[in-house]
Formats: structure tokens, sequence, C-alpha cells
């Protein structure tokens, strides 16, 4: 009963000031999730994803799944945090933790028992009412810096794709593709995509 009463008596951290690092975001009990971008607590839009988010995301993970069955590449789904340092990995000096939609890391010595710390190879973001400027500007900047290869942002509602390709340390996009067209990836070699096989029954 004591540490029930304790445990009331946590107060939630004011999210709205200050600057937080992965340290302190190990220390929170929260309800829902949040992601830590340059120290900054970003919650999630919405109590949960909606369907048709829900729909796409698993799609595309059952492809990954399958493409890289064998391969040292491994797929993950949200929630997994993946910790983007900029030149250490103590939880102290980490100020940006994120829990991408989709992602593809290649290099197993950036997987532990809390998830990923560095760049994955592949990202995928699935846009929802309320998170658009955090995924199209501040993770774009964040992912661009961090290094990672490819960034994809899905609109499940328009139906579309945009592929970032990171070149020379900027990102490089592609044209939006849509329905009937068919994407591959250049981070995790020979995958390929029908976009027909993600929208077509949405």
């Amino acid at each position: 009963m004591e540490e029930q009463q304790d445990k009331s008596l946590v107060k939630e951290p004011d999210f709205a000031y200050g600057s937080y690092t992965y340290a302190d975001y190990l220390t929170w009990q929260l309800d829902e999730m949040v992601e830590l971008i340059r120290g900054k607590v970003f919650r999630q839009a919405a109590a949960s994803p909606r369907r048709i988010h829900q729909e796409v995301a698993m799609i595309l993970a059952n492809r990954f799944y399958e493409f890289l069955k064998g391969k040292p590449c491994k797929v993950y789904m949200a929630p997994f945090d993946v910790r983007l340092p900029v030149a250490s990995r103590r939880h102290e000096d980490i100020v940006t933790v994120v829990q991408p939609d989709l992602c593809v890391v290649c290099d197993t010595d950036k997987l532990d028992e809390l998830g990923c710390v560095g760049a994955p190879d592949l990202i995928v973001e699935i846009l929802s009412p309320g998170n658009n400027k955090k995924e199209l500007q501040l993770k774009y900047e964040v992912y661009e810096a961090s290094g990672v290869t490819e960034y994809w942002v899905i609109h499940p509602d328009e139906r579309t794709l945009l592929i970032y390709t990171l070149d020379g340390g900027k990102y490089r996009s592609s044209r939006l593709f849509t329905l009937g067209d068919r994407v591959s990836s250049q981070a995790v070699l020979g995958f390929e995509l029908e976009l027909d096989d993600v929208f077509g029954e949405l």
C-alpha cells in the first residue's frame, strides 16, 4: 500500500520547460509514448495509431521481415527506442530518442537490450494527423544529421511515399511515389516494394 502511495506522489516533469537526456527518459513512468528530440519532449499525437496507420505498418514490416530472413539486417517496429548520439553513447549525453514506425538496422554493434544506439540504415515514418511537422521537419533534420542512410515518409490518406536518400551528408528527395509504382531501397540492397500491395486495399 505504501509503495502505491509513493508512486502516486511522483510528479510528472513539466515537459514544457527544460532540456532532457536519455538518462532522464529512462526514469519516466508515463502511460503514453514520448520522443526526445534535441532535448525537447514530444508526446504522441493521439492515444493510439489509427487503423490505417497500423495496416500500413504491418504490411511493410512483413515485407521487410520476409526479405531479411537469413540476412544480417533486422527490422524493428515501434515501440523501439532509437538513440541518436552526436559524439557519445553515454545516457547523459544523448538528447535524441525516437521511436520510428519501422527501422532496419544492419550493424548489429548498434543493437543492445534497450534498442538501437546510432543511426539505423533505413527508417520509415507513417504520417498521422498532428505529427506531420515533427516527421517532416524535426525528424528529417536529426535523421539527416545522424547519418540515417534512407528515410521513407508515408502519407496513408494520400497513398504516397517519399524517399530521402543520404548523398554527401545531405538528403536527396525522390519523386512522390503512389499507386502503380514500384520502389527499391538503396540502403537495403535488393529490396523492392509494389505500392499497390501497400495501398491497394486501404
